[in-house]
């Protein structure tokens, strides 16, 4: 998707590398997506990210003056990703002195699906190779240890990304539609918080990881997993 601005307008950049596809969004100060892109970035996040940003500011032609702040998905996901996407969105917001929000990917991903109805969508992501997450709007992610099945009650549907072979198909299907949201829920909800002032402090935005590598120590303000170090 992509809508060339005149080169005047202002904007909203929204960054999430909490999946395994990175989503690069622009819009409107008011919540409305103008232009997205997404990739595979493997474990390449570093070489690729800030390059594909300039790259797609350039094609939507969009000074990054003319910026009026930063949209960054917190996760939960994986250390790689997150940490450079969120070193990446906090250099480019002090670099050209603008607010940043930080919003839960997950919220993201369950608001950006299509509207269902009577059903609640419930999140399944995955935790390393056999644990997975499960996520309810407004809710604590919750670990499920490998071989535990999510319990579910009347109304709610599961909507897995990230798990194909570890999660019904129609659950990845509607993984599939929330991420082709994600882009748009990320600015439509970075947007709202960056209007109403409810930004983020750069020092206290923090990532929720789901695995840290060993050694690595957990930050205040994210959600201790039963695979971080003691």
């Amino acid at each position: 998707m992509s809508s060339t601005h005149d080169g005047r307008r202002r904007a909203v950049l929204a960054i999430d590398t909490a999946t395994t596809r990175v989503v690069v969004a622009t819009g409107s100060p008011d919540g409305r997506i103008d232009g997205i892109t997404t990739w595979v970035a493997g474990y390449r996040h570093g070489e690729t990210l800030l390059a594909t940003i300039g790259r797609f500011l350039g094609e939507q032609n969009i000074r990054r003056s003319r910026l009026t702040g930063i949209v960054v998905g917190t996760g939960p996901g994986a250390f790689t990703g997150l940490r450079v996407g969120i070193a990446t969105a906090k250099g480019l917001a002090h670099g050209l002195g603008l607010p940043i929000a930080g919003v839960s990917t997950a919220e993201a991903l369950l608001a950006g699906l299509p509207e269902g109805d009577g059903e609640h969508p419930v999140l399944l992501l995955p935790a390393g190779p056999s644990d997975r997450i499960l996520v309810r709007r407004g809710g604590q992610p919750e670990l499920l240890p490998g071989g535990q099945d999510p319990v579910l009650t009347a109304g709610e549907r599961l909507v897995a990304v990230d798990l194909d072979g570890r999660a019904a198909a129609e659950a990845t299907e509607r993984g599939e539609l929330a991420r082709a949201g994600l882009g748009a829920a990320l600015i439509r909800i970075g947007a709202e918080r960056l209007r109403s002032g409810g930004g983020d402090d750069l020092a206290a935005l923090v990532p929720e990881y789901v695995t840290l590598p060993r050694g690595v120590a957990s930050q205040s303000g994210e959600v201790a997993w039963s695979r971080d170090p003691r």
